[in-house]
């Protein structure tokens, strides 16, 4: 877990929109029950994926506008930025560590591509 970073309004720019390497965003709440069992899911991926894929969490319910910003309508919501750009998203808890590890695969090969 110590790779799992805390993102929120003030510092969202410089630690996302502004990263050099892509970035995953768990768009989450503390009341939100999927949010709960995607957690330790996010939180072992930011492990595996350190010093390729920055990946943390942004509580929508303190960063209300980052959400509206970028169309989060259901939480869990994880978002990959890339070039100060959303690029891809993931509605939902896909059930597992393997969907989501193949889609931050697949989507930041893909925006490492467009970039």
């Amino acid at each position: 877990m110590q790779n799992l970073q805390h993102f929120d309004g003030p510092t969202f720019e410089a630690d996302v929109l502004n990263s050099a390497e892509p970035v995953v965003v768990d768009f989450t709440a503390e009341w939100c029950p999927p949010c709960h069992m995607m957690a330790p899911v996010v939180e072992r991926l930011a492990d595996e994926f350190a010093g390729k894929v920055k990946i943390g969490k942004l509580d929508v319910d303190n960063n209300q506008d980052l959400a509206i910003r970028y169309g989060v309508q259901g939480i869990p919501t994880l978002g990959l930025f890339r070039g100060g750009k959303l690029v891809d998203r993931l509605v939902g808890f896909p059930g597992g560590a393997a969907p989501i590890r193949e889609w931050i695969e697949k989507s930041a090969d893909k925006a490492t591509a467009n970039s």
